[in-house]
């Protein structure tokens, strides 16, 4: 039975943490009891049926915090249904076409077999932390690229692919 969800994420300006958070909200209205945390925070994912992890893009790679989440626990990781999210271009990409995973998310997508990665646009905005934050914003190409529209419409995929599995868990 699926019913108890992780919804975690590395995020250093907390773009990625409200993009977790509508996505744990999705499931939530869903039925499932979706809990979101930080993925640094994460001691154990053994209480849970499912999980989410997300990610923020920085130069090309994931979060460091969603990497050391996954590796941490990647045996308990490989027993659940998993699913990956990615935040990070800052321009309208994102909502034009697919973003495939970078090639750290890819290798750890076929290490656990990751039911799904999607990549949604990032936000970037003036009081950012970090030079290089401070570099994109001076030269003018922050911004919010965030859909919530298309976040919430792939967490009800989620939500709705584990109430499909808990239901075919009932009736068998």
């Amino acid at each position: 039975m699926t019913d108890t969800v992780l919804v975690t994420y590395g995020t250093t300006n907390g773009s990625t943490a409200r993009i977790a958070e509508a996505v744990a909200d999705v499931l939530r209205k869903d039925g499932l009891t979706a809990e979101l945390l930080p993925a640094q925070s994460v001691t154990s994912v053994t209480a849970y049926d499912a999980v989410v992890v997300g990610g923020g893009l920085y130069a090309g790679r994931w979060h460091k915090h969603a990497r050391r989440f996954v590796r941490r626990h990647r045996g308990e990781l490989a027993k659940r249904p998993v699913w990956f999210f990615s935040s990070g271009p800052l321009d309208a990409s994102a909502s034009e076409r697919d973003i495939p995973p970078v090639r750290g998310v890819q290798r750890e997508m076929t290490r656990l077999d990751v039911r799904e990665h999607v990549t949604f646009g990032g936000c970037l905005e003036e009081g950012a932390k970090g030079r290089v934050a401070g570099m994109i914003l001076r030269s003018g190409r922050g911004g919010d690229f965030r859909d919530f529209g298309v976040i919430e419409a792939w967490a009800q995929s989620v939500a709705d692919a584990l109430t499909h599995a808990q239901k075919g868990a009932e009736r068998g």
